[in-house]
Parts: structure tokens; sequence; C-alpha cells
């Protein structure tokens, strides 16, 4: 069988795997709902591996990124989730020049020149608020699973605003309006408009243009898009990789490289 290779994404609360072959064909992936310090890394290269039809010995080189990547004694490279991203991508979106990257517990927006290289970046990951987690403690307050969550503003008949950034004090603030009979679907496109905002000002810092994409476990909802899409007055594009980007472009550094350590 021809050589693979294989992208570990570790992050803070989630790990995906892709594996590619010589082709920069995907032959296998996974995404497991566990980030660093667990045993999510090697339940996610085993599921991907599982994926691939593929052994371990399959596998010519394996390239780490995300915030747990130093954890993974198995790969040969390990490189930033900025770089991964962006190559990441670039292989999914070939015309894209700002790519948006929400993931657990950060968010970034990454600016690319035309062969996908960074040109600038800026990231937010001091507070949890406007991403992945805070997207999650809000549903669960709301008593819906993610999926619902996604798509639940399309029934809003207006928007209920957060005025909270933190996440804590914007739980006890849905909390409280839910208690004084707010509609949840109002609530839901209010939250995806506070996430929205959020991310906004990163992209105004980082001074990017489109095309825009989006890369990372947010890319999964709907709403948060829609909201980004107002605010920006155009498209943004995904695909169902968006999530594996990190480890897609990971995966293609340790084909690129041919496993070697670099």
């Amino acid at each position: 069988m021809a050589k693979l290779f294989l992208g570990c994404d570790i992050g803070s609360t989630t790990t995906k795997c892709v594996i590619l072959g010589n082709d920069f064909r995907i032959t296998g992936k996974a995404v497991v709902e566990a980030g660093a310090g667990t045993a999510a890394p090697s339940r996610a290269i085993n599921m991907a591996l599982i994926d691939a039809g593929a052994e371990p010995g399959d596998i010519g080189g394996i390239c780490a990124t995300g915030y747990g990547r130093n954890l993974l004694e198995e790969a040969g490279q390990k490189v930033s989730e900025i770089t991964c991203h962006a190559k990441g991508a670039h292989f999914l979106f070939p015309d894209t020049v700002t790519v948006i990257d929400v993931g657990g517990q950060d968010a970034k927006v990454i600016q690319l020149d035309p062969e996908g290289r960074v040109q600038n970046f800026v990231m937010n990951d001091k507070c949890a608020a406007g991403t992945g987690r805070f997207l999650e403690v809000m549903a669960r307050v709301l008593d819906l699973s993610l999926d619902a969550f996604s798509n639940l503003d399309l029934a809003a008949k207006e928007s209920l605003q957060i005025s909270s950034t933190c996440t804590v004090f914007a739980e006890s603030e849905v909390i409280s309006r839910l208690a004084s009979g707010a509609d949840p679907a109002a609530l839901v496109a209010g939250i995806n408009i506070s996430v929205a905002i959020r991310t906004i000002s990163l992209v105004k810092r980082c001074g990017a243009l489109p095309p825009f994409c989006m890369t990372g476990g947010v890319s999964k909802n709907g709403g948060v898009i829609r909201a980004l899409e107002r605010m920006l007055e155009t498209d943004i594009e995904t695909t169902g990789y968006s999530q594996l980007a990190g480890a897609l472009g990971a995966a293609i550094i340790a084909l690129e490289r041919g496993g070697k350590n670099e």
C-alpha cells in the first residue's frame, strides 16, 4: 500500500485527524470530542486509520498541530495552528483571502496571499466568550443540542442581544431572560450576533478582505455564519471539512515533507 500521511489537530476541546494519500486525496478522518491532556489523540488516530482501512505501518509521516501538539510523541513534525489552518483552508478554498477560525476556546483571523501563505493574523485566546465553548454553554442553558441551536435563529421574529461578554455573566443573563418568558429562538439569534460581533472585531483588526472562508468547530453553526455574512455583507464559504482544516493542513505538511522531521 502506498504511504499515507496523517495530520492531527489537538485542540483544547476537540481532536481532529485527517489521513492523506500521495495524491492529496483524503482517505480517512476522525473527530473526537475531547482535547489535549486526554486519550483523544490516540483514539482519533485509531479511528482515522480504521476509516482509511489502513494500519499504523502504512503511515509515512505524522504532523501535529493545535493546543496540544507538543504532547503527541508519535509526531515527527509539530507546526503552529496558524500555519496549518492556512494551508488546510487554501486547499479547501483556493480563492480565499481571509480565514475565520473559531474553535473551542479561541478565535483567529488569518489573511492569506494568492499562494495560501500567511500574510497577517490576529487571535483572541484570552477569553472563551465568542467561541465554541461559549456556544456550548448557551445551548446547555437553553436545553438544546448544538445541531438544534445552529438553526433555531431561523424561527426568530426578533433578536434579543446578549449584553454580557463574559461567558458566566451571559449564562446568568440568558437564564434570567428565559425566566421572564423570552423566546428561545430570539435569544439564540442574539447569542449568534454577540459571537459575530466579537469575531468581526478580529476581522477589522486584521484588515481582512473577501473572499472569506470559515474553519473550526463553530463553522458548523449556521446561525453564526448567517450573522457574520450579514455584517460583512458577503458570503462565507464552508464545507463539511471546515472543522478539519487544521488537521488537513498538518497532513499536507507531513506529505510535502515526506515524513522528514523539519
